[in-house]
């Protein structure tokens, strides 16, 4: 690495960083209103506009603080209502909050568990996916594909697909487990922010030919070529974040 990408490196882990002790500390905030009772059970939290402006950070931040609360159990969103508190004391520790998107050694641990898993995922989906499900698989593709196209974020319809092939395998088990990891399954989503797509082109474009050739194995029922091609895809994720984060 030169001295240049050295430099890009640094200051992308120092942007990560930063983030992620601002949603520590907006979400320590949020833990001490609980704790104290000052947001008491029942009650519900201020709006996402009303914390941006109190704590002085984006939505983004906001929106993983309380993430983060809802991963403990302390809150709960009601759909069209606002997010409410469930509990005054955290739940048991959650597995996997360990995981650092700044440390490239994390996510490779992250990316081999989900290879043991998922690489059999694809393999089930080819043999066992309903016709309704092998078009799901396929429209979480095209979804992706318009979000480059204008320059959106990508990363909630990635994992919206790698959900979808879970399901095709039509064993819950296997959506249950990634739906445990949420938004680390995708290790770009830490270096995204807000709503625009901040992952180089190329980027892109190369794991969309991956998310492709997964969907064609598994439309074609071919199970080798479906676990070859999820492999190929979460092997070369290591690389390609490696390379991401010395480019920013």
């Amino acid at each position: 690495m030169d001295v240049t990408q050295d430099k890009r490196t640094g200051r992308a882990r120092a942007g990560i960083e930063r983030r992620v002790n601002l949603v520590q500390q907006v979400a320590g905030a949020l833990r001490r209103s609980i704790l104290s009772g000052a947001a008491p059970v029942g009650s519900r939290l201020p709006s996402e506009a009303s914390m941006t402006g109190e704590y002085g950070v984006s939505r983004t931040v906001v929106r993983e603080a309380v993430a983060s609360l809802r991963a403990d159990g302390l809150v709960e969103a009601r759909q069209g209502s606002g997010v409410y508190v469930l509990a005054r004391e955290p739940a048991a520790i959650q597995p996997f909050t360990s995981v650092d998107p700044t440390r490239i050694s994390s996510v490779i641990e992250l990316l081999e568990l989900r290879a043991a898993v998922e690489i059999e995922a694809a393999g089930l989906a080819s043999q066992r996916r309903s016709p309704a499900q092998e078009e799901a698989v396929i429209e979480g593709c095209e979804a992706i594909e318009r979000l480059i196209e204008t320059g959106e974020a990508t990363t909630d319809a990635d994992f919206s697909l790698h959900l979808t092939i879970a399901d095709a395998t039509n064993n819950l088990r296997f959506r249950e487990f990634l739906e445990m990891l949420g938004t680390r399954l995708i290790p770009r989503r830490a270096l995204q922010d807000g709503h625009r797509e901040t992952t180089p082109p190329d980027y892109l474009q190369q794991i969309q030919t991956e998310h492709r050739m997964i969907a064609e194995a598994i439309s074609t029922r071919d199970e080798t070529a479906a676990r070859d091609a999820m492999r190929q895809h979460l092997k070369g994720s290591q690389s390609r974040y490696r390379r991401l984060l010395r480019q920013l």
